[in-house]
């Protein structure tokens, strides 16, 4: 992976080494292979307390993560989505993971659905991991190393990493994705303050995708969601050389287990100029 001039001061050496970067890809492509290979008839789509989904494929891929990503960061707490009890305190590094984002648009039969892992330290996503089975892709982002697109092979094996960037966003005309099944009348009203006429309609950790490649310049979203939904497509915008925020313009930061992993609004930005002063 390159450097990326564009993005923040790489976290302390020593946590993430090419052994590490490589191994989670590893981890979250077995993961994103696995959905594949569950049959249709084998889901056991169940409701959950919170009323979302949960499948076989859900548990079956958190299982194989916390599994490689136990053995890769030997001692490090691991806060997962299927998770039946959160660390109180997570551990500094710690690891976020949501095995299948989108469950929803999985269940439905479409392929808008991802496989997230983050590796959080200080409070801040330094490496961000988005699988994306239906689409043979995998993209990473390593805070000081820069961001990547490789090509998920059938049998789980990573290849032709392409180097990807967000884009300027004054040479072109703004272009927002959104949310495909949580669109509010808030975010509509910020796009239009923005200026943003096109609009993407995505589902799950897609959308920070589209910001990092250079595809989309911007994604609100401002209602809660949880920190599994965004820390690895921060990490991912961050090493491209975006920013993910509050609405206000402030960092956004991980591990907070008091109020139960929540994010209460966020902003990715493909052109850091776009951001709003801090208030």
């Amino acid at each position: 992976m390159n450097s990326n001039d564009g993005a923040d001061d790489a976290p302390k050496r020593g946590v993430l080494d090419r052994a590490l970067v490589e191994g989670l890809s590893a981890a979250v492509a077995a993961a994103a292979v696995a959905i594949l290979r569950i049959s249709r008839s084998a889901l056991d789509t169940r409701t959950k307390s919170d009323a979302t989904p949960v499948t076989a494929a859900d548990e079956h891929s958190q299982a194989l993560l916390l599994a490689a990503a136990s053995r890769l960061l030997p001692g490090v707490d691991m806060v997962a989505e299927e998770m039946a009890m959160l660390p109180a305190e997570p551990s500094d590094p710690f690891v976020l993971i949501d095995p299948l984002d989108g469950t929803k648009e999985y269940v439905s039969g479409s392929g808008e659905y991802t496989v997230n892992l983050a590796v959080v330290q200080a409070g801040r996503a330094v490496a961000g991991f988005i699988g994306v089975p239906a689409a043979g892709l995998l993209y990473r982002g390593i805070a000081g190393l820069g961001a990547e697109r490789l090509q998920l092979l059938p049998d789980g094996r990573l290849a032709n990493p392409t180097p990807i960037r967000t884009r300027t966003a004054s040479q072109h005309d703004l272009v927002g994705t959104v949310s495909r099944s949580h669109l509010d009348p808030g975010t509509v009203a910020l796009l239009d303050r923005l200026g943003v006429k096109t609009r993407l309609p995505c589902g799950s950790a897609l959308k920070f995708c589209r910001v990092a490649e250079g595809s989309a310049d911007v994604y609100p979203r401002l209602a809660t969601t949880c920190e599994w939904d965004v820390a690895a497509g921060h990490a991912l915008i961050e090493a491209a050389g975006g920013a993910v925020t509050s609405p206000a313009g402030t960092p956004l930061r991980y591990g907070n287990a008091a109020s139960d992993y929540r994010v209460p609004a966020f902003i990715a930005w493909g052109d850091r100029s776009l951001i709003p002063p801090a208030g």
